[in-house]
Order: structure tokens, then C-alpha cells, then sequence
């Protein structure tokens, strides 16, 4: 079993969004040690969030599972390149599609381009998340608020809407919630409501594709260690970032991968309308 790093961590801090390279420890998404078998072989994946953390980690399972894959990310440019740079050493095809999803119309270009591309769409990570601690409520701006939710939520109704033309009966959307949703840390209030949002949006929407035949699941990370937690909270947590788990630490973004792998294969043929906790021991009930 690997020995992954342990609180306590370097101080640190970066600006929004975050850089993966920039992290200390650097996190594992499986760049040297995830080993594909097939599962995904002819499926074409869009991944938004891919450039860096769970996103990457998903996109380089995807690719040695053997999926072509199309990286929707902010501007992370050199991040989203290395990212590109895995999945095309697994011998499988990458379109970067850099741009903000809080605009309705990238939502709109990062489905078609990916339609351009690949002819279809059989597995969609809506996974792209944005988020800033606060300790009171009053130093929450609308904008914020807004901007939050038009990122977590209404990018992933809007890119919903647009892909499922695209989708096929077998397909499958994985969307990302998080242990927020069952446990809302109150520094992260509007994050936190979205992630709640997104297991009860996940959960009609299964219900809604039924008869389609394409599937929708959710996965609830808990504490993972990704630009996220170094550009968005305060060098203190940083530093004793989860330690609280019943694990004692951090999950890394390889740890994740593995759940969504399964969620897109035809392995879960019969998986829809549920929620995969991926949280070091903190329950999901």
C-alpha cells in the first residue's frame, strides 16, 4: 500500500485558481502508478476541472483505461498541458478547452468542440469547482455568491443540457459533489450549498435520463489534496489539512480516480441516482 504524506504540511498559500506544480507535497494523481486494463476502450470523456487535481486524476485513468478525453479548465494553461501530456503517452487522443464556465456560452463551446472532435460524448465529468473561506457572513459578497453557484451548478445544468443530445443509451455523467453536502463546513457556505445542490440535481437528473439509458452518479470527496485547498484557505489549515479524517490525513487525487473509472464503465451498467462518499473514514449516510 502507498505511504502518502501527513499533516502537518509547509506553510502555503496561492491565487486563485492554484497551481499544481506549485504544491508542497506534490500531489499523486497517478501520473507514475495508475494501471489501466480497458475498461474505458472507444469511449470519449469531457472532464471539466481537468487540468490539475482530481480532474487530472481522472483524465489519466480515463486515458490508460483506454478513452480519448477533452480537458475543460480556467486558464491553469501549463497545468493543463501536463495533464494533456499523460493522457497522450497512454497512446490516446486530448483537446485542451480552456475558458469560464460561469459563462453560458463556454458551456455551450465545451460540448460542441468535443462533438467536433470526437463525434460523441459517452462519459461526462462535470467535476470543475470554485470556492473562498469566510468567517463571517457579511464578507460574502453577492458577487461571490453568484459566481460560485454559476460555476458549480448552473455550468453543470447547462452542460448537461447540451451534452445529452450527444450521449448514447450505456452513457454515463459523473458529477462531483463532496462531504460538504452532508457536513457543510460554515467557511465555506456557498460551496457548500452547491455541493448540496449538486447531490440533489445528480439525483432527479437520473431519474429524468432513465429512460435514455444513461446514468448519473455523484462522488463526495472529503478532504483532498489539490490546488483548491492552497489558493482558496487560510495557511493554517493548509498546514493540519485533513488531519481530522479518521485516516488522519489528506486523500490524494489518485485515491478518487478509481470510483469515477468504475461510474463510467459498463461495469456499473445498473448504478444510477447515487452517491459515492471517497472521505477517510468520515461516513456519508
Amino acid at each position: 500500500m502507498p505511504s502518502y504524506p501527513r499533516p502537518p504540511f509547509p506553510p502555503q498559500q496561492q491565487s486563485v485558481p492554484g497551481s499544481q506544480r506549485a504544491m508542497d507535497p506534490y500531489p499523486d494523481s497517478g501520473e507514475e502508478s495508475y494501471r489501466g486494463s480497458g475498461r474505458l476502450s472507444g469511449k470519449v470523456a469531457l472532464i471539466t476541472g481537468a487540468d490539475s487535481g482530481i480532474g487530472r486524476a481522472v483524465a489519466i485513468a480515463f486515458a490508460r483505461e483506454g478513452a480519448d478525453v477533452a480537458l475543460a479548465y480556467l486558464d491553469e494553461h501549463e497545468d493543463a498541458r501536463e495533464t494533456a501530456r499523460w493522457v497522450e503517452q497512454a497512446g490516446r487522443q486530448c483537446v485542451l478547452l480552456p475558458g469560464d464556465l460561469a459563462e453560458k456560452q463556454h458551456c455551450l463551446d465545451i460540448v460542441s468542440k468535443t462533438v467536433e472532435q470526437f463525434g460523441r460524448i459517452n462519459v461526462l465529468v462535470n467535476n470543475a469547482a470554485y470556492q473562498m473561506t469566510h468567517h463571517y457572513l457579511a464578507d460574502i459578497s453577492d458577487d461571490e455568491w453568484v459566481r460560485t453557484f454559476d460555476i458549480n451548478i448552473t455550468a453543470m445544468f447547462r452542460i448537461c443540457q447540451a451534452a445529452v443530445p450527444h450521449m448514447s443509451a450505456g452513457s454515463s455523467i459523473i458529477n462531483t459533489s463532496s462531504i460538504n453536502s452532508d457536513a457543510p463546513k460554515p467557511t465555506l457556505l456557498a460551496y457548500a450549498a452547491t455541493k448540496g445542490a449538486i447531490a440533489n440535481f445528480t439525483a432527479g437528473l437520473a431519474q429524468l435520463l432513465g429512460e435514455k439509458g444513461i446514468r448519473v452518479n455523484s462522488v463526495a470527496p472529503g478532504p483532498i489534496w489539490t490546488p483548491l485547498i492552497v489558493s482558496t484557505m487560510p495557511p493554517d489549515e493548509v498546514s493540519h489539512f485533513g488531519e481530522q479524517t479518521p485516516l488522519g490525513r489528506p486523500g490524494q487525487p489518485v485515491e478518487v480516480a478509481p470510483i469515477y473509472v468504475l461510474l463510467a464503465s459498463d461495469e456499473s451498467s445498473y448504478v444510477s441516482g447515487s452517491r459515492f462518499g471517497v472521505t477517510g473514514g468520515k461516513p456519508i449516510l
